[in-house]
This record gives structure tokens, C-alpha cells and sequence, in this order.
């Protein structure tokens, strides 16, 4: 005959198990769905974020159109850097590739680190403005005083004057915050824990 204590434990040790493996699945999964998430908006432009795409050549079909993009440029709190577009505004033909330099200098005593974050306004944009090449998301070290400027790349599809969402647009937003990397993430949580309010520093 079977030991009734030993059937106890055994069916308590798989209780465990399965709980340890649900738990480390859901663990997984919240880790996971951040890249997944950002990897999504990146691919279709949701909630204003600029596809990711590559750089079309001089002969890529523009057209006889175009867009004014506004610079939007802050800082979050904790991180003593100032950051500014070269430039307020650019008029960007559509279907044609355009570059911006952005410039952020640290005037803190130490070094640090900042990572940005982009958005695009209206958010509708978002599926047709495409970077092709940008400083966002990427960890960025200064020492003290020094500067650095970062290069946007990016062109709009001209197929968004199909779009009856915005086919009547003229203007843009492109806004851009850079706040103090914590483990390569942006720590946004600064501002939402009594931190230093952001930092507008556009022009």
C-alpha cells in the first residue's frame, strides 16, 4: 500500500512547482511586453510612435508636397542637462529624407547619463513619419560641461494624403525627452515621486 504522507508531499511538491512556474511565466511575460510593446508601435506607428524605417535613396519618389515639423525638446527631472532642436521648425517635403541635429550639453559637476524618449503629434502621424535613423532609447554619457549633438534622419510617407485622418494636416510635432538612464531604461518615475519637474529647454 501506498504511504498516504508520502502521496501528501508529493502532491504538495507539485503544488510548489506549479506555482514557481506560473510565477516565473508571469515574471517573464511582464519583461517581456515591454520590448514587445515598443517593438508594435515601432512597426505600426501606435499611439504616436514613429515607425522605424531605412533610408530611402536620392532617387526615392517624393512629391510636389510638404509638411511643416515643429521641435518639441525637454528634460526630466534629475538630470542637470540642457537640449535643444538647431533649428524650431523644418518645412520636410513629403517622401524626401531629412536631418536635424539635436545638441545636449551637461551642466551638472559630475557625469551622467541620459536616455530619450519621442513621441509625435498628432498621434495619427505616427504611422507615416519614419526615422530612419535617431538618438532615441540609446544611453548617452556626458562628463561635465561637455556637448554632444545627435543627428534625426527621417522622411514622411507621402501615402498620408490618402489617409482621410490626415490628409488635411500642415503641421507637425516631433517632441523629444531625455531623463536619466537606471539600467538602461528612461527613469521616468522621478517625476511621479516628488523628483524636480521636467525641464522645458526647446530654443
Amino acid at each position: 500500500m501506498s504511504d498516504p504522507q508520502n502521496n501528501s508531499n508529493r502532491k504538495a511538491n507539485c503544488t510548489a512547482l506549479a506555482c514557481a512556474a506560473l510565477v516565473a511565466g508571469m515574471t517573464g511575460l511582464a519583461f517581456a511586453s515591454v520590448p514587445l510593446y515598443d517593438a508594435f508601435c515601432k512597426a505600426t506607428g501606435f499611439d504616436g510612435t514613429p515607425i522605424q524605417g531605412v533610408r530611402r535613396s536620392a532617387a526615392a519618389p517624393s512629391v510636389d508636397d510638404s509638411m511643416v515639423v515643429r521641435f518639441d525638446t525637454n528634460v526630466g527631472g534629475g538630470l542637470p542637462w540642457s537640449f535643444k532642436a538647431e533649428t524650431r521648425k523644418v518645412e520636410a517635403r513629403l517622401g524626401e529624407t531629412t536631418t536635424v541635429f539635436f545638441r545636449a550639453t551637461n551642466t551638472g559637476p559630475t557625469p551622467s547619463t541620459g536616455i530619450a524618449t519621442f513621441n509625435v503629434q498628432p498621434g495619427l502621424m505616427g504611422g507615416y513619419f519614419v526615422k530612419v535613423e535617431c538618438f532615441c532609447f540609446k544611453e548617452q554619457t556626458l562628463q561635465p560641461g561637455e556637448t554632444m549633438d545627435f543627428p534625426v534622419v527621417f522622411y514622411i510617407d507621402p501615402a498620408m494624403r490618402q489617409d482621410s485622418n490626415t490628409s488635411h494636416l500642415s503641421e507637425m510635432i516631433l517632441s523629444y525627452t531625455y531623463f536619466p538612464s537606471k539600467n538602461g531604461a528612461p527613469a521616468t518615475a522621478a517625476l511621479a515621486t516628488g523628483g524636480e519637474a521636467g525641464k522645458k529647454s526647446n530654443f
